[in-house]
């Protein structure tokens, strides 16, 4: 029994003495997917397709990324069994990201079923990527088709409530939790879900019902107000949830009730050691500044937590609150300038970078933006000067040397443009257009055409304007 036979065997086209011998094989490597691979090959040769189908199903248990088995299970079923061949067809299309194609596939495959069983796993995964598509109601109405069968997956309860919760539609998502317990799920998972959602919903009451998680029953206790009871319990498991986010979390609630506000802030920095970048960090921060009168502040934290949550227009008219409040906190303007930039409002992020290469001299980055608008604008004197100052904070940046030279190029000061082109072939040595302004340089300083610096674009606007 060896590897070699069995090619050997097949090579010599005897595929049922190569199929024995592989089988062999496979039993004592029955993980090696290349044996099952040959298998599953010689299975169709020798018309034995439901050899064939159980081995390439054995391949996906291993690998469900594997595009050739799916092919060939599509293969085997595209006469005999429509439902497995429309499953099989719409995982392909999901490994190949073709979501809308596995759609139809997955529709197509309810289309040829008439058991429930099968029915309700292609309603699972259309509803899954109806959800991951953006899809949220026909996700929602899918999800809903499968509670009403006895054997619905507690997952689908799960999902469907989140999706009710995005659609804050809190009501609904109870309402699908508390048919979850009708079924027969009654486990941590389910029950710690419905109390969170009590608890969004304002019924502490009944979330302390039914969970049995320490830290959610304190979350209960402060939004039942029952301080005194909350505060004990956080004083009696500090020493098992010293190392846990939330624990923190409902401390800087306990003492943002009580208005201990800088007691509930150290609370909230420990919370974010635990939960880096959380928006509930600036939320809570936010709430204490406001409290504290530190208009700042709080508005610099509701910033970060729109920002965070992707709501980048309500993020930068936060920031910029802020900014008329304490113009001089560089992070905050360089951070306004990226995200005016990025929204499309390019003069505004000039006016940032302006401010910041203020604040900072030396910021490249500022500089470097602010040369780039002004060559779009035609502004060269402008961006001269911005290069110059470039130039003073890294004299052998060779691409910034090469700008300059052509910027001065442009307003035609010659004396300048030659001084930074034998700049650039000092520093740029190897770079693939050296040759190329050699022969620049050349041709410029023996021309014997004048240059004399030319007036901006801008300049230029304003005199035509001025004369009439």
């Amino acid at each position: 029994m060896s590897l070699q036979t069995a090619e050997q065997f097949e090579e010599n086209e005897q595929y049922n003495e190569a199929y024995e011998e592989y089988k062999r094989l496979y039993e004592n490597n029955p993980k090696d997917i290349s044996i099952i691979e040959r298998l599953g090959h010689l299975s169709i040769l020798l018309d034995k397709k439901d050899e064939a189908a159980e081995y390439y199903s054995k391949i996906l248990e291993f690998d469900a990324t594997n595009a050739l088995a799916y092919e060939q299970l599509m293969d085997i079923y595209v006469n005999t069994d429509r439902y497995k061949y429309y499953i099989y067809r719409g995982n392909l299309h999901q490994v190949e990201q073709k979501f809308e194609h596995a759609i139809n596939d997955y529709k197509k495959a309810l289309a040829n079923t008439q058991e429930e069983k099968e029915a309700n796993n292609a309603r699972f995964v259309l509803a899954t990527l109806y959800e991951q598509t953006g899809q949220t109601m026909k996700a929602i109405d899918e999800y809903l088709k499968l509670t009403d069968f006895e054997d619905t997956p507690e997952e689908a309860f799960l999902k469907l409530a989140n999706l009710y919760i995005k659609e804050d539609a809190k009501a609904s998502a109870i309402d699908v939790l508390e048919r979850a317990r009708k079924h027969g799920y009654e486990d941590k998972n389910i029950l710690e879900a419905l109390a969170q959602i009590y608890i969004r919903d304002g019924q502490a009451e009944k979330a302390m019902e039914i969970t049995t998680d320490e830290l959610t029953k304190i979350k209960c206790l402060l939004e039942c107000d029952k301080k005194d009871e909350a505060f004990k319990k956080l004083t009696e498991l500090e020493s098992q949830y010293k190392n846990n986010g939330q624990y923190y979390s409902l401390k800087a609630q306990y003492y943002y009730m009580n208005e201990d506000y800088d007691k509930a802030l150290e609370c909230v920095n420990e919370f974010d050691k635990y939960s880096k970048n959380s928006p509930l960090t600036y939320q809570m921060k936010a709430l204490i500044y406001e409290n504290k009168n530190d208009d700042y502040n709080a508005a610099l934290n509701w910033g970060k937590y729109n920002l965070i949550r992707g709501d980048k227009d309500v993020a930068i008219n936060e920031f910029l609150n802020a900014y008329q409040l304490k113009n001089d906190d560089e992070n905050l303007v360089s951070t306004l300038a990226q995200l005016l930039e990025a929204s499309g409002d390019k003069n505004h992020a000039m006016e940032f970078y302006e401010r910041l290469s203020q604040l900072d001299p030396k910021d490249k980055k500022a500089l470097e933006k602010l040369a780039e608008f002004r060559e779009s604008i035609g502004d060269y004197r402008s961006q001269a000067e911005y290069l110059e100052k470039l130039y003073e904070l890294d004299s052998r940046n060779a691409l910034n040397i090469k700008k300059l030279a052509q910027c001065y190029e442009k307003i035609k000061n010659k004396p300048a443009a030659i001084e930074f082109y034998n700049k650039y072939l000092e520093v740029g040595k190897g770079t693939p257009d050296y040759e190329k302004i050699k022969s620049k340089l050349e041709k410029l300083e023996h021309t014997d055409m004048q240059m004399q610096e030319d007036e901006g674009l801008i300049e230029k606007i304003i005199s035509w304007f001025s004369k009439k």
